[in-house]
């Protein structure tokens, strides 16, 4: 498998994401609903997955977003400071002080528990990244000037609105232009793509998208919803997932798309809301690798462990050029990633290894 990444020597960073990051309140242990303080964190699909680069594996990365210029976007720009991503790249768009030009996205999020299953709730119309242009990035002194060997970002951004739709489409044809690596989260909602054309805009925007991509990430309904590819015979419940299926489904994406390099799926079984069991698969020059399973994983917020599993796979595809390994950094990475509170990932490489190897969860003293 080749990806052709750009000499480390030519690039000022390793990885950058391009997509939306709200501010996270969680109530902790309790609801939404009946909450009377909340801990505050970072979030967002793009950005878990650039952060976990750089705190777990130590990469170069920095985020391309929007924020409107006011309190809540200086907490924002701290926040990422903290995690060690560069917020260089970031577009300070004016606003009125109450919201009208631009804002700030929201998402409250409960963990949930046993049969009690995650809460999400989600204020996120008219913020600033939603309403940003491709002119209100220099894509080409990006991906041209200071050079990046590899963007992610994906379908949660793309269906914020028009405008990002033309933005994500835009970054990704001058990325490719400048030998930047790709890649692209699906993650269909269908909620969000309703208040822009619904399925078809879905699908018109990922399709285009897909032309430059090399590394497609999505289950079964992304590509079924983005792409227009099923899966015959499958489960439907997921349970089990048809691997011959699966096959015949990546053999008519890569047809379709010969850019394709790599495609690659989490597998959640949910027991209860703390009780999953997990896994993810990987395609890769025809073949298919299954990362080691992960059985009764005990959880404690599983939001971001799909990102932490990309950012585990990018990873081992960077450094190591291996499918195989590489799914395994990601199943591994993804599973640490749900035994934290918040978005983002509290794991070391030496953690995601050991776990990768076998390591049990003795105290180490």
């Amino acid at each position: 498998m080749e990806l052709n990444l750009r000499p480390k020597e030519e690039c000022r960073f390793d990885a950058v994401s391009l997509g939306e990051i709200m501010l996270r309140l969680d109530p902790g242990e309790g609801r939404i609903r009946t909450a009377r303080f909340f801990r505050a964190w970072e979030g967002g699909g793009e950005y878990n997955v650039i952060r976990g680069l750089h705190k777990c594996f130590g990469m170069n990365t920095a985020v391309i977003t929007a924020f409107a210029d006011n309190e809540v976007g200086r907490l924002m720009k701290d926040f990422i400071e903290q995690g060690g991503v560069s917020t260089d790249l970031i577009y300070w768009k004016k606003t009125d002080g109450i919201g009208r030009i631009c804002r700030n996205g929201i998402n409250f999020t409960e963990r949930g528990f046993g049969i009690r299953g995650a809460v999400g709730c989600s204020d996120r119309a008219n913020t600033a990244i939603s309403q940003a242009t491709p002119e209100d990035f220099d894509f080409e002194y990006i991906f041209g000037k200071l050079g990046v060997r590899w963007l992610h970002t994906g379908g949660i951004y793309a269906a914020l609105s028009e405008q990002s739709c033309q933005t994500v489409i835009e970054a990704c044809r001058v990325a490719r232009k400048y030998g930047t690596v790709i890649s692209y989260d699906l993650n269909y909602r269908p909620s969000m793509w309703s208040a822009i054309g619904g399925p078809d805009k879905a699908r018109e925007v990922n399709r285009e998208v897909a032309k430059y991509v090399d590394v497609m990430i999505g289950n079964e309904e992304d590509f079924t919803a983005c792409l227009g590819f099923e899966i015959e015979g499958n489960d439907e419940n997921l349970k089990e997932l048809n691997l011959e299926g699966y096959k015949k489904m990546i053999g008519k994406a890569a047809e379709t798309y010969p850019n394709f390099k790599v495609v690659a799926t989490t597998l959640r079984t949910v027991k209860t809301a703390t009780v999953n069991d997990w896994k993810a698969i990987c395609w890769a020059d025809g073949e298919i690798y299954q990362s080691k399973e992960y059985n009764g994983l005990e959880i404690m917020d599983r939001v971001g462990g799909g990102d932490s599993f990309a950012s585990g796979l990018v990873y081992g595809l960077m450094t190591t050029g291996d499918a195989e390994k590489a799914v395994n950094y990601g199943a591994a990475h993804g599973a640490l990633a749900m035994t934290t509170p918040g978005d983002t990932s509290m794991a070391s490489v030496n953690e995601v290894e050991a776990v990768m190897g076998g390591a049990g969860a003795r105290v180490k003293r």
